[in-house]
């Protein structure tokens, strides 16, 4: 898989944003390491969905570019997805949940999707997204259980080791599985001695049970501020390539990931969204154990954070 990881960067050479690698001289005073921050807010529609998006989409055969495509997501993938179909000219339509971030659905109505709502208490997205297909004929493009999607995420993790050479841990937001089984693997094949850890939410820590037991776990509706961590578990996909190329998972408090989404505005003058701030959570709890003088890659996953909410969590830092 590491030579599509390969393939994919190419792909997305004139496309995707080669986002920047920042870090906080405060931070690593107070940790005792170095930091490095792939800050994937800056991507195109404010996230690395992005990268998987253009590199599965833009692999499709004319028939099925010419049918259409169709997702289902509650933000960052129904945004990369409505974009790429915007750019390649493809009808798409995507399914989201109800309660999805408001800025996020209005992104994806934004570049030209036909959104499709479900109640997430009484209705199941797969079952109303398989109806749609079965009637139209559209492509799934799955959130994060597909090869090209891993592939293009990947692409993140791999420009930052291009970018900082000799890290010794690398940390990634887990939700499906997408971003971190990627970014893993990436990993392993530049840096084998860089140790892979993924990150969840204590409330969404389905991965981190799946992980620890070998056997995959589900949680329905986590509660959760990390929207983008709402998955109810890993797929049958990235379940095993986590267990084969992730080194371990920890999990963060609520109250962490604000602390987090605090210190990336205040300290850093980035708009990081809740998910995007598991790694810094990660580190700011110690719940991971960091010896001095490591170089330590962190993944920022996203941007996309609905106002109201940062506003919330601003006002909790008074």
């Amino acid at each position: 898989m590491f030579e599509q990881i390969k393939s994919a960067v190419t792909r997305l050479e004139s496309y995707a944003n080669k986002t920047p690698v920042l870090s906080s001289s405060t931070l690593n005073k107070m940790l005792g390491a170095e930091i490095y921050f792939k800050c994937e807010n800056f991507q195109k529609i404010g996230a690395f969905k992005f990268r998987g998006a253009f590199n599965c989409i833009s692999q499709l055969t004319e028939q099925e570019k010419q049918r259409g495509i169709i997702a289902f997501s509650s933000g960052n993938h129904a945004q990369a997805v409505a974009l790429v179909g915007k750019m390649l000219g493809i009808k798409t339509t995507i399914v989201m949940p109800n309660n999805a971030p408001k800025i996020k659905l209005a992104a994806t109505k934004g570049y030209g999707a036909e959104v499709v709502i479900y109640d997430v208490q009484t209705e199941i997205r797969e079952d109303i997204t398989g109806k749609i297909q079965e009637k139209y004929g559209y492509t799934l493009i799955a959130p994060f259980d597909n090869y090209h999607v891993i592939a293009g995420q990947a692409t993140a993790a791999y420009e930052l080791h291009q970018k900082v050479s000799g890290l010794t841990k690398l940390l990634a937001p887990c939700g499906g599985g997408g971003l971190l089984s990627g970014c893993a693997i990436a990993t392993k094949g530049l840096n084998p001695d860089c140790e892979v850890i993924g990150i969840e939410p204590a409330n969404a820590d389905d991965a981190t049970q799946s992980f620890n037991t070998g056997k995959l776990v589900s949680i329905p509706n986590p509660n959760t501020i990390a929207d983008g961590t709402r998955t109810t578990s890993l797929g049958k996909v990235t379940f095993p390539l986590i267990q084969e190329y992730v080194d371990a998972m920890k999990t963060v408090s609520e109250e962490d990931i604000i602390q987090a989404v605090q210190f990336h505005l205040l300290r850093m003058k980035i708009v990081v969204e809740p998910s995007g701030a598991l790694g810094l959570a990660a580190l700011l709890s110690k719940s991971i154990a960091i010896n001095s003088k490591e170089k330590i890659g962190v993944i920022i996953s996203g941007g996309n954070i609905d106002p109201s909410t940062l506003i919330q969590m601003l006002e909790m830092s008074q």
